[in-house]
């Protein structure tokens, strides 16, 4: 079931605030404030037609050209007002604000020949998909300070399915566009949209510093391909906050690049926050990795709940992925129908070519997940680490996971830590701690 925006943010607030009141509630959305822009223009000053069949890229494109090249003290804000307006993709600039207005609806042409090509991230050495350059994202935006896209839960739709049956048939050339992304960008907000459809990942910051996205919708199909909702990758002080997402891969999915090229560039994700997410997914709601090779550090993810899920919790890694995965709390998660609560596994992840090196042993150390409650939980966990690079501190603490038709257990390798409260209970190699800081 979808739910509207509305039904969205109460249905967070119910099961994710247990303070007396939403305004003593936790946040880090302080990181980037909130623009008030005076200078103010509409789309259809430049010829936008919202029909649904009029092509507006070239009314998009003038808008950006003129917010970039007039430069108006305090930046200008693009209205979308209320129409179905079709566009191929577009750049933003700096000190924008991209208003969707209610009822506004940003939809991409589904005309693939349309999409420019740019070159791979040199943290992944190719398309992420296919080797080369890769597709464009709708919305794009590289070195660029001070934007925002908010609205009154207006729609950016990537009309994705005509790419997804590319990717299925295999007629694919590149690797397919994400729906917005931001290279080498600062002090980004993402508010109050919903974002529908997208071709591949939904949000992506890459190299990107001091990035919020709060109170989204990001929908999509069960079956749709790596339509993750939010990927923070190489990137550091990021805020998720207040959101519904209902995708096809993992609802968040914090990155770091991929193998010896992300080795390479050696750019950490860093200063993750990740709180009042609900959503659901076949495969994970709050994941680190596959592609953590520049580092994945200080990650809090709190206040999560998820339904009908593949995986509860992943922490993904493999041989080549080399970086690191170190101090990362998950708390107060509610899982119902999920294939697993918890998987925290280092044989997880393709590589993009076979130039990797497989001695290249990522290192896992310093993994607390607590107040954990599932039900219809067919596998309580999974704790698989490397032969020659065993996880460590691993901490389980107060978690429970109820069954369907048998008792869920844990299969473990290659880890030490602790375990406090844990039902049911964990593998050996996490020994029982009553008293420590596990156990708080």
């Amino acid at each position: 079931m979808l739910l509207s925006p509305f039904l969205t943010l109460t249905f967070l607030l119910f099961f994710s605030s247990s303070l007396p009141s939403i305004f003593s509630t936790p946040t880090c959305s302080n990181l980037v404030p909130f623009r008030n822009r005076t200078d103010i223009i509409s789309i259809t000053d430049f010829g936008g037609v919202g029909d649904g069949r009029t092509l507006n890229t070239k009314a998009f494109r003038e808008a950006v050209y003129r917010i970039e090249h007039l430069r108006r003290p305090g930046g200008t804000e693009l209205v979308v007002p209320r129409g179905v307006y079709l566009t191929e993709s577009f750049n933003l600039t700096s000190h924008m604000t991209l208003f969707l207005a209610a009822g506004a609806v940003i939809k991409a042409t589904q005309e693939t020949g349309r999409w420019p090509l740019i070159a791979p991230l040199p943290s992944y050495g190719r398309g992420r998909e296919l080797p080369g350059a890769r597709y464009i994202s709708f919305l794009h935006g590289d070195g660029l300070t001070d934007v925002v896209i908010t609205g009154e839960n207006g729609t950016i739709d990537g009309q994705g399915d005509v790419w997804w049956n590319m990717w299925r048939k295999r007629t694919l050339k590149y690797t397919r566009p994400n729906l917005v992304e931001f290279v080498n960008s600062q002090d980004i907000l993402i508010s109050n949209v919903i974002f529908k459809n997208s071709p591949f990942w939904n949000i992506h910051p890459v190299y990107c510093n001091n990035v919020v996205v709060r109170y989204v919708t990001i929908l999509a199909p069960p079956d749709s391909p790596n339509t993750d909702g939010i990927d923070p990758d190489s990137s550091s002080n990021v805020c998720i906050e207040d959101s519904y997402i209902s995708t096809g891969d993992d609802l968040v999915a914090v990155k770091s690049g991929w193998d010896e090229y992300g080795i390479a560039y050696g750019r950490p994700s860093s200063g993750i926050t990740i709180r009042r997410l609900t959503g659901s997914s076949p495969f994970a709601g709050i994941a680190i990795g596959s592609e953590t090779s520049g580092g994945v550090e200080n990650v809090l993810a709190e206040r999560i709940n998820l339904f009908n899920m593949g995986v509860g919790i992943h922490i993904k890694t493999n041989k080549g992925r080399g970086g690191f995965i170190k101090n990362i709390t998950v708390a107060h998660v509610y899982v119902e129908n999920a294939r697993q609560g918890i998987k925290i596994s280092g044989e997880v992840g393709g590589h993009p070519d076979d130039k990797y090196n497989p001695n290249a042993l990522p290192f896992v150390k310093g993994i607390t997940i607590r107040n954990v409650w599932g039900v219809k939980v067919k596998q309580a966990g999974l704790i698989n680490g490397l032969k020659n690079s065993p996880f460590t501190d691993v901490c389980l603490s107060v978690i429970n996971f109820h069954g369907m038709k048998r008792a869920p257990d844990w299969k473990c390798s290659d880890v030490n830590g602790s375990a406090y409260q844990v039902n049911p209970w964990p593998c050996s190699q996490l020994s029982n701690q009553e008293h420590g800081s596990c156990a708080i």
